[in-house]
């Protein structure tokens, strides 16, 4: 048995012999490489190798003893015994023979890249790892900046004796593997200089959930364990593969991380931590164009594994070059059946809220707060408990199974607590900055990761529900069941729930949210006379010198994360629809907005778009959809324009938007109106000519036929959308549409709330309906039997 393999002379199908991280850069190193993937080169010492190890030291008898009364459950008995056996390994000498072969494999690695002794990455591959219900993934050791054949001989028994990790012994009794039939090989691959750098993970679907759509890439400055063992935020990026495939430049989501530290070379063969300057904490590791080759890279492999793929990457700082240097099966999503969706819903929550930070999953968890401030006290943690803890790594994996959700004040969504938490199907919220200080033992906790994005950690009892729907439904009504989404972080799972597409994506939350500035504080920028907003704009937007620019790529990229996740299905963008006092909130906004008594019925949608105190606003959501269709390749994006209260305005819209590239009807553009004004009724015919179809927004219109204030609780109980004269208006904008041909749907609050409503609907023969997405499913089945009762037939 050969006990030295190069790379070139692996494939997957060598896995008993080098182990799934072995085997699996040996093959892209033999077939991904022809297709532009770059593989740092290396070797493996075989799974053989190891097992000649052990016996020539007469290992495997005395293993057996130490681990036959082993107790995973008991901390104390793990450690002891775990010990033991690292003990035998490093007190153990390597074979002659093999260290022979090793040598020379060193040897002549280095003299490849002209060096004496090559720094080289030293990695534990064990043979049970990467099947797909078991990534292994961090249960054994690795070292990097490892250079001269001593400390190459050293790693590599380090390496052996890892196999005997507490964590590693944990995860094989829960798996079922057998500690003396789990072998280990070792691979030895050059260095990437990404000390000075950038290095990171790669996914090749969303890790959070599941949603097969995106390369997620995270990054951060230095060496990648940083990202890999959650000890930093990092950039993040998003980019969408449909259209990455077609050829666009579709990354729909950049994110700034803090990135607070750098792991660099050391003195010798250490490595050491340092603090990230100011300058890099504050710019993005990668380059577009960076981020592009590595998500065309992340595709090719996925492609030819035919599954998602988990990928570490890193950027040579010395020749500027990228590679891939570690690639391993996604075992959380990649093998999950998605047949039916929890939805977690928080009713009623405390009101200390104790910590926030990046939310992990979907769901809501409570116990009592362990606070836990270094792996040596894990032995107290007990069962139902939430972790607080500054970070993990695999060692902290014997408690974290045990623990009812995980709070850290360090790290990412790539994380080791977020990896681990989504495989155990727990919440976690990362990366919260001060949680361990703000939590006290004992204290009962409720945390709570179902809101999208930002996951929150509360003090005391809250009130949710779990709501179950069955997604298995291949049978469509012939009605368009769509859906109405605020937020790009809610897209991605919402788009699990069987749909149509979107029948409202509102710009409003994507502008309150992420972008938080009036677009003409934006644009007058460097006029702003108030120093401490003018310094509170710069410090949100430092990375861009033309303020603009900020607005056009926060709001396209919250417009394309929506429209990637229900494509190619159409996907109904509403420009902004904010009323004044809702953009005098926005940071600068009370500069340029009126006061109005009424602001509901004033100046709002189609009015402010032509209108020269916002023209030039409007022309950056015109550019920022423009961006989103045209760069990024999202053409199943419609617009829709929000408050039209006669034709003309419509006209003057469209010609502002023309003005800045979007033309109706060039490339498939469509353009919709709300039908919420009465006189959008009244004049179907000419609104019809201007526009391509109808959306009925069932609130306002409703507000205005019976002349009440939909802001004014105590007039609810005059009349809803049920009222006779409304459903008149929504019949008569229904039949004029289908007379002229046109687009008729609704995407008002009011089918998801009356059941009976979304029935007259469907009798009145009305193209789509809008729902909020919990209602969704429900609805779908009333609609379903409605359309069998009037002998209406699916169209799927």
């Amino acid at each position: 048995m050969q006990n030295v393999i190069w790379f070139k002379d692996l494939s997957i199908k060598d896995t008993p012999k080098v182990g799934g991280k072995n085997s699996s850069l040996g093959e892209m190193y033999n077939v991904l490489t022809k297709k532009g993937v770059k593989i740092p080169n290396g070797f493996a010492i075989t799974s053989g190798a190891y097992i000649k190890f052990l016996e020539a030291n007469g290992l495997p008898n005395k293993m057996r003893e130490v681990l036959k009364d082993l107790d995973t459950h008991n901390i104390n008995n793990l450690q002891s015994r775990g010990k033991k056996i690292r003990e035998m390994i490093l007190a153990s000498e390597i074979p002659e023979e093999i260290k022979r072969e090793i040598i020379e494999a060193y040897r002549e690695l280095s003299e490849e890249f002209g060096v004496k002794n090559a720094d080289v990455a030293v990695r534990s591959s064990a043979t049970a790892e990467d099947l797909p219900d078991a990534s292994f993934a961090g249960q054994q050791e690795s070292f990097l900046n490892v250079s001269g054949k001593t400390q190459v001989l050293l790693a590599v028994k380090k390496c052996f004796a890892s196999l005997f990790t507490d964590r590693a012994i944990s995860y094989r009794e829960d798996k079922g593997f057998s500690h003396m039939q789990t072998y280990l090989s070792v691979g030895i691959q050059k260095m990437v200089r990404s000390d000075k750098a950038s290095s990171g993970v790669l996914f090749t679907i969303d890790p959070e959930t599941g949603f097969s759509g995106t390369i997620i890439i995270n990054s951060s400055w230095g060496l990648g364990d940083m990202v890999v063992q959650g000890r930093v935020i990092p950039d993040e990026y998003k980019i969408f593969k449909p259209t990455l495939s077609a050829g666009y430049k579709p990354i729909i989501s950049r994110k700034l991380g803090t990135k607070e530290k750098t792991e660099i070379y050391g003195l010798g063969n250490s490595l050491k931590i340092i603090k990230t300057s100011e300058k890099n904490r504050k710019k993005m590791t990668l380059t577009d164009e960076e981020a592009l080759v590595l998500a065309k890279w992340g595709v090719i492999v996925h492609e030819h594994y035919d599954k998602p793929m988990d990928l570490e990457w890193a950027k040579d700082g010395i020749s500027g070059e990228l590679f891939i240097v570690q690639a391993r099966p996604e075992t959380i999503h990649g093998v999950r059946e998605i047949s039916q969706i929890e939805d977690y819903v928080m009713e009623s929550h405390p009101e200390k809220m104790l910590a926030q930070g990046a939310s992990v999953g979907s769901k809501i968890a409570e116990g009592k707060a362990n606070v836990i401030l270094n792996v040596s006290g894990i032995k107290n943690f007990k069962k139902g408990e939430v972790l607080v803890t500054g970070m993990t790594d695999p060692d902290w994996e014997p408690i974290m199974k045990i623990a009812s959700a995980i709070v850290t004040d360090e790290g990412g969504r790539t994380s080791h607590a977020a990896i681990v938490s989504r495989e155990l199907g727990i919440p976690c919220v990362v990366g919260t900055g001060d949680a361990t200080k703000k939590i006290k033992k004992g204290q009962f906790l409720t945390v709570d990761c179902s809101t999208g994005a930002e996951g929150y950690v509360w003090q005391g009892k809250a009130k949710w529900t779990i709501r179950k729907y069955n997604v298995n439904r291949e049978e469509r009504p012939k009605t368009k069941i769509m859906m109405n989404i605020g937020s790009p972080e809610e897209a991605f799972e919402a788009s699990f729930i069987p749909n149509d597409g979107v029948g409202l994506a509102r710009e409003e939350f994507i502008i309150a949210s992420h972008i938080r500035i009036h677009p003409s504080a934006l644009i007058n920028f460097k006029k702003l006379k108030d120093k401490f907003l003018k310094r509170l704009i710069e410090e949100m937007t430092e990375e861009y010198a033309d303020k603009t620019k900020f607005y056009v790529d926060k709001l396209s990229e919250g417009i394309a994360q929506i429209a990637a996740a229900f494509y190619p299905k159409e996907v109904i963008l509403r420009f902004s629809d904010f009323k004044t006092n809702e953009y005098a909130a926005l940071i600068g906004g009370a500069l340029y907005e009126p006061e109005e008594s009424n602001p509901m019925i004033g100046w709002r949608g189609a009015s402010r778009y032509y209108d020269p105190r916002f023209a030039e606003a409007f022309g950056l959501e015109c550019q920022a959809v423009k961006k989103a269709r045209e760069e990024f390749g999202l053409q199943n994006l419609v617009v829709m324009i929000p408050f039209c209260r006669t034709a003309d305005e419509g006209r003057k819209v469209i010609a502002i938007m023309k003005e800045h590239g979007l033309v109706q009807g060039e490339g498939g553009l469509k353009v919709y109106v709300m039908c919420e004004v009465p006189s959008n009724v009244i004049e179907a015919d000419e609104f019809l000519k201007v526009f391509d179809g109808f959306s009925i927004g069932s609130n306002d219109l409703t507000q205005l036929v019976l002349g009440t204030d939909r802001d004014n609780a105590g007039l609810g109980k005059i009349g809803d959308e049920r009222d006779p004269a409304v459903k008149n208006f929504v019949r008569k904008a229904i039949k004029t549409a289908k007379e002229k041909g046109k687009y008729i749907g609704i995407c008002g609050q009011a089918p998801s709330d009356y059941e009976e409503f979304a029935m007259f609907l469907v009798e009145e023969g009305i193209d789509s309906m809008s729902l909020n997405p919990d209602t969704v499913l429900k609805t779908t089945e009333a609609v379903l039997k409605k359309e069998k009762q009037l002998g209406k037939t699916g169209y799927n």
